[in-house]
């Protein structure tokens, strides 16, 4: 028995959600490594360090939600062959892609999270789940909608613009 103030039935519904956006966001934590190894071309440098940054909040989140599926008396997905059969987010293929391509599949990951965890926050605050509404809320969704605002934010086609010299050549 949890003493929580929660049904079995509310544990174990939060369970089930959480643990599929736990598998989503270990597979999303990798794909962010996998990218922060492959980066390269005129803006490698930034974008190294901001997907290694991004990856070591993911691994933060992949934590706290794998606790919270603890302390609701289930058991965390940990294993790496079962977050491989229970995940939602396609496989990347074998080897490098284009920047663009690579960033555009962590946007796409990242909205698949984001999609299951706003209607798993809805879900488990019905069912009076205050714990997990607040952890999906104030960290799965806030952490993931600021990220992909940072990786669509590289994907901003500009044009290259010659600066005025002040009437020098």
């Amino acid at each position: 028995m949890f003493p929580l103030g929660l049904s079995f039935d509310a544990r174990m519904y939060s369970c089930q959600r959480l643990n599929q956006i736990l598998a989503d966001t270990q597979i999303l934590y990798n794909l962010y490594k996998k990218h922060h190894w492959l980066m390269r071309g005129p803006t490698f440098y930034q974008l190294h360090l901001l997907l290694d940054k991004h990856a070591e909040e993911q691994v933060k989140l992949v934590d706290l939600i794998a606790e919270r599926v603890q302390t609701l008396g289930g058991v965390a997905v940990g294993d790496p062959r079962h977050v491989a059969e229970i995940t939602v987010i396609p496989r990347p293929p074998d080897g490098a892609e284009e920047v663009p391509a690579m960033l555009s599949r962590l946007v796409e990951a990242h909205e698949t999270i984001l999609v299951a965890c706003h209607d798993a926050a809805a879900r488990t605050q019905e069912m009076g789940d205050d714990g997990t509404n607040d952890l999906l809320v104030s960290e799965v969704i806030r952490t993931g909608e600021i990220q992909t605002w940072f990786l669509i934010e590289h994907l901003v086609n500009t044009k290259l613009v010659e600066a005025p010299h002040n009437g020098r050549r």
